[in-house]
């Protein structure tokens, strides 16, 4: 097997816990693998700003490390500074917007740090549930939106069974335009066309002097999909869906509460199998 040199890691429901947290056998399992020379980059569909903490936490918060934001929309040093940027057009948030509208789901438009929520048929978005440390401003239309900021990415975050309800009723025509996918039970996302996580891999790896099959890539649900294809080693993990686990190479024994990170960095990096 090749040596692993990269390990890219999604958040939600494979590095965190269903708490939210890091295990410590998961930051020690990390540790190993940076003291071995391996890259660790956490490859997720937030912006740098909502996972500094997590940066800290593992001693990643630095211009020697990267992270894969928006979902490969931005590719980036941890101390900010962009490698490779995509963003949606206005004119692009306005087709999706006439299509979210009169399925009533609530639309939120990502800029930096920031997210534009605008309701639907009086739906509000539940994404500060989901993502508190962002910052909201709550809107009345699309128009609303201010013109001069980048617009990374826009989601839908809503009830469950609501937001599955409503999915199968968005047009082909907007699939064929944007990335749509899942993130999470209650999140649906939708980015420039073309633009994923594996995508963000390879920009980053290209930078890095890197191949594919040196890359590790370790997730749990459909956003993961094309990176855990694209890597030499994909990993899904335990509790991950069913999509995620056809997608990849190799499934951890453990879920994401019991460590399945450090498992798999274990039995990959540490050990070379």
């Amino acid at each position: 097997m090749t040596e692993i040199k990269l390990l890219a890691l999604d958040m939600d429901g494979t590095l965190f816990t269903t708490e939210k947290t890091i295990t410590e056998e998961n930051k020690q399992a990390l540790k190993k693998a940076q003291e071995m020379g391996v890259q660790v980059v956490i490859t997720t569909g937030r912006p740098l700003k909502a996972i500094s903490y997590v940066l800290d936490e593992l001693n990643l918060n630095n211009a020697e490390n990267y992270s894969i934001t928006f979902n490969g929309g931005l590719v980036q040093r941890n101390n900010g500074e962009i490698l490779d940027a995509s963003a949606l057009s206005f004119d692009e948030l306005d087709i999706i917007y006439s299509t979210l509208e009169p399925l009533s789901l609530p639309m939120d438009v990502i800029s930096d740090g920031t997210v534009y929520s605008i309701p639907s048929h009086g739906v509000h978005s539940q994404y500060y549930q989901a993502n508190p440390m962002l910052t909201f401003v709550e809107l009345d239309t699309l128009n609303d939106l201010p013109r001069d900021i980048s617009y990374n990415k826009v989601v839908v975050v809503t009830e469950a069974d609501f937001l599955d309800t409503q999915i199968p009723k968005i047009p082909s025509e907007l699939h064929k335009a944007f990335e749509i996918f899942k993130s999470r039970e209650i999140i649906l996302e939708i980015m420039p066309k073309g633009i994923h996580k594996a995508v963000g891999l390879e920009i980053l790896t290209k930078h890095l002097g890197l191949k594919a099959e040196q890359v590790m890539a370790v997730g749990d649900e459909e956003n993961d999909v094309t990176m855990l294809k694209w890597a030499g080693l994909g990993v899904a993990m335990a509790n991950g869906s069913a999509i995620a686990k056809e997608s990849a190479k190799a499934v951890t024994t453990k879920t994401n509460d019991q460590s399945g990170v450090a498992e798999a960095v274990e039995k990959y990096i540490v050990n070379g199998e």
